[in-house]
C-alpha cells in the first residue's frame, strides 16, 4: 500500500539520522583516543587496539542500523494506524439519498413525545439510529423532569401566597376592630411567609447546584466533632425529644464543612417531624464497611417500603398531609442528596413503618480513620 511505502520512508529517514549521530560521536571518540595516544598519555598496542576498537564500533554501528529500525517502526505506528484508517474511510460509499432520508426521520421526530424514535429501516444507518435515539430519550427525560419541577415549585408556592392573601383579606374586613382576628392575621402571615422564604432559598440552592454555581470549600472534618455540634443545637432547639449522641472516636473526612453539617441538620429536622415528644432520636458516627458515616435514627413513624427508593426526589413526601402540617417542603433530603453526591458517598435508608427509620450517610475513606472506630 503506499501508506506503508510512505511510513517505511520515514522510518528509513529516522533511521539515517539516528545512524549519523551514532557515527559522529564515534569519531569525536576516535579523535580523543588518538590525540591521547599522540601524547602518550594512553600507552596501548596500536595495533591490536585499533583493530578491536574498530571491531567493536563495527558491531555497535550494525546494532543500532538494526535497532534504530525497529523502534523508527514503533513511533511510527500510531501514524500508520491512521493512514490505514483513512483509506478504509475514504473506501466507504458515500450515499447521499440515505443522508438525506436520515436527516428526514429526525426532522419529523418530536423530542416531547415519550415514545419519540429515529427509525429508517436501513442496517447500516442502525448505529446512528441508536446514538440519536438515546440522545432523544436523555432530551425527554430533563424536560420531563424540568416540567415535574416547575409544576411541583408552582403549587408549593401557590398555597402559602393564596394563605397569605386569604389572611390580608380577612384583616382588610375585620382585622381593624378586632384584636383576636389580628393576632390570628398577623401569626399566619408571618409562618406562611416564613415557610416561602424557606423554599424559595431551597430552590435556588438546587437551580444553583443544577448549573454548577454552588462553591465547596474542602477541608479536615472531624464527622464526630460535627456531630456533637449537631446534638447540642437539637436539644436546646427541642427539649421535647429524647436525644443520644455516640460520636466518641475522631472520625476524619475531607469535605466542606457547611454543607456536610446541613445535611445531618436536614437529617435531624425529618427525625424530629416524624417522631412524637418525648421518643428518641439517636445521633452517631461509625466506620461502615471501612467508610466513615453519620447517621441519624428514629423511633417515629417510618416509611413505606415502597416509598423509600423515592424520599430524595424533589418534593416528594411520603405523608403529603402530615408534611404539610409540619411545615415540610419536600426539598430537604434533596438538597441532602446533592450535597452527598458532590463529596462522592451516598445514603443507606433502613426504615419500617411504626417502628422508625435511620438515615447513614456513608462517605469517602480517609486514611487517617482507623479500624478502631468499626461499628456494627
Amino acid at each position: 500500500m503506499k501508506e506503508d511505502r510512505r511510513v517505511n520512508s520515514i522510518a528509513k529517514r529516522i533511521n539515517g539520522y539516528w545512524l549519523r549521530r551514532t557515527l559522529l560521536i564515534l569519531a569525536l571518540i576516535d579523535g580523543a583516543l588518538f590525540a591521547m595516544i599522540a601524547q602518550n598519555w594512553l600507552v596501548v598496542n596500536v595495533t591490536h587496539f585499533w583493530a578491536v576498537l574498530g571491531g567493536a564500533e563495527l558491531l555497535l554501528i550494525l546494532l543500532q542500523s538494526r535497532v534504530g529500525k525497529d523502534k523508527a517502526r514503533r513511533l511510527l505506528e500510531p501514524l500508520e494506524r491512521i493512514a490505514q484508517t483513512a483509506q478504509e474511510l475514504s473506501q466507504v460509499r458515500f450515499d447521499s439519498e440515505k443522508l438525506h432520508h436520515l436527516e428526514d426521520a429526525i426532522g419529523t421526530v418530536s423530542p416531547l413525545a415519550p415514545d419519540a424514535k429515529v427509525l429508517t429501516g436501513d442496517k447500516e444507518l442502525q448505529g446512528i439510529e441508536q446514538a440519536v435515539n438515546g440522545l432523544i430519550g436523555r432530551m425527554h427525560e430533563t424536560y420531563v423532569e424540568q416540567s415535574r419541577f416547575v409544576s411541583d415549585a408552582s403549587h408549593e408556592l401557590r398555597t402559602p401566597i393564596a394563605v397569605i392573601q386569604g389572611y390580608a383579606d380577612m384583616l382588610s374586613r375585620w382585622g381593624k376592630d378586632d384584636a383576636k382576628v389580628l393576632d390570628e392575621g398577623i401569626g399566619a402571615i408571618q409562618t406562611e411567609s416564613a415557610h416561602m422564604k424557606k423554599l424559595i432559598e431551597q430552590l435556588l440552592f438546587l437551580a444553583r447546584g443544577d448549573n454548577g454555581r454552588n462553591q465547596m470549600t474542602p477541608e479536615e472534618i472531624d464527622l464526630s466533632q460535627m456531630m456533637r455540634e449537631v446534638y447540642e443545637e437539637s436539644v436546646m432547639i427541642h427539649p421535647d425529644r429524647e436525644w443520644r449522641l455516640d460520636a466518641q472516636q475522631p472520625l476524619l473526612v475531607t469535605g466542606d464543612a457547611a454543607m456536610l453539617k446541613q445535611t445531618a441538620r436536614i437529617l435531624v429536622d425529618n427525625a424530629v417531624k416524624y417522631t412524637s415528644d418525648g421518643q428518641k432520636i439517636s445521633l452517631r458516627t461509625r466506620i461502615k464497611e471501612g467508610s466513615p458515616c453519620f447517621e441519624v435514627q428514629d423511633n417515629g413513624i417510618g416509611i413505606r417500603q415502597e416509598d423509600v427508593a423515592h424520599i430524595f426526589d424533589r418534593f416528594f413526601r411520603s405523608d403529603p398531609a402530615r408534611s404539610r402540617a409540619t411545615g415540610g417542603t419536600g426539598l430537604g433530603l434533596s438538597i441532602a442528596k446533592w450535597i452527598v453526591d458532590r463529596h462522592g458517598g451516598y445514603f443507606d435508608v433502613f426504615s419500617r413503618e411504626e417502628f422508625g427509620t435511620r438515615i447513614s450517610v456513608v462517605l469517602p475513606q480517609e486514611e487517617k480513620n482507623t479500624e478502631e472506630n468499626e461499628g456494627i
